[in-house]
């Protein structure tokens, strides 16, 4: 599988886009082998699995210029770097406790230019900055997840979406959701993919209080 799957629901990717995103295969087969970062039998469904999956955040909010994301425990890089790609004029701060799993972050960001990227080893509860959008995929359950983030988040933004949580999850969330005090939305991603990986996975958007 190659970059069509993203050029099916992003037709409008730039020629630098398609480039960073055609380079992504290449660039996590290589790091892999070296550093295990994606399970093996994902590393073929790269771009279904992880670089799509990651853009689904883009469907429910599309971050403007000067927008300020941080990605918290983001493994291999994901959703951040390919969110770094779809949104150069973004800045994305990308963090993992893992330090060996940031030297690939830091690696690929580095070989495919962007600018917009940082990686830093360090837990969440670490960092005294704030941000417009915390994204994340299925880091733990969502209620302690907002324990740790909830007070990094800038009170305003210029997005059309108010500033918040985006978290990547799938299966059934009921159980899970009902812990959740704040107000929250789902989004089904069926809802804008057809493959059948995506029929239980969602975002579930937590705008700030």
């Amino acid at each position: 599988m190659n970059i069509d799957i993203l050029l099916k629901y992003f037709p409008g990717l730039t020629e630098q886009q398609k480039e960073r995103f055609a380079a992504l295969d290449g660039l996590y087969r290589d790091w892999n082998a070296k550093i295990n970062v994606i399970s093996r039998q994902d590393i073929d469904a790269l771009y279904e699995k992880h670089i799509l999956h990651s853009l689904s955040i883009a469907k429910i909010v599309q971050f403007k210029p000067g927008t300020e994301v941080l990605d918290v425990g983001t493994g291999g890089g994901f959703p951040g770097i390919p969110l770094a790609i779809l949104y150069p004029l973004a800045d994305f701060h990308l963090v993992d406790s893992i330090g060996k799993k940031i030297k690939v972050v830091q690696e690929i960001a580095d070989a495919l230019g962007l600018t917009n990227v940082k990686a830093e080893q360090a837990r969440v509860e670490q960092l005294n900055t704030s941000y417009d959008f915390i994204v994340s995929r299925a880091v733990t359950r969502l209620k302690p997840f907002l324990g740790w983030v909830r007070y990094k988040i800038h009170k305003s933004g210029n997005n059309d979406r108010p500033n918040g949580v985006l978290y990547l999850k799938g299966g059934d969330l009921s159980e899970e959701l009902a812990e959740v005090p704040d107000r929250y939305r789902v989004y089904d991603l069926s809802d804008y993919f057809d493959e059948p990986f995506f029929e239980t996975k969602k975002v579930i958007y937590v705008p700030k209080k």
